[in-house]
């Protein structure tokens, strides 16, 4: 929608897992453009569109790829493996990544789980 490389959008969540239950969150993300920094749902200025056909399309993703592939998504889980890693590794540089951490119960999510959260 807003025709800007991925690069130019930063702080968004995807909470869940890699399957049609995961939940894009863009609340906190921010994007460059037009010579300036805006929030993302600013930005968009379509709140029905984000939170229905945007979130529905983000979570059937996956089944997309593999649809017009024919092949399976691996190769985006293998993306996903590496950029976490290089996190883990030599840092984010200050951004918000998701890292597979044990919960300590916040947002819900049971004490002891090992789930994705933003750090």
């Amino acid at each position: 929608r807003l025709r800007v490389p991925p690069s130019a959008v930063q702080g968004c969540t995807i909470w869940g897992n890699h399957s049609s239950t995961q939940y894009p969150d863009v609340n906190h993300a921010l994007v460059k453009i037009g010579g300036g920094t805006k929030a993302v749902p600013d930005a968009i200025g379509d709140p029905a569109w984000l939170h229905g056909a945007y979130i529905t399309t983000v979570q059937q993703r996956g089944a997309a790829i593999i649809n017009a592939r024919k092949l399976s998504s691996a190769m985006s889980a293998a993306k996903a493996i590496s950029d976490h890693l290089h996190d883990f590794v030599v840092g984010s540089d200050g951004r918000v990544v998701s890292m597979a951490v044990s919960s300590d119960g916040s947002y819900g999510v049971e004490a002891g789980l090992i789930y994705s959260f933003p750090v």
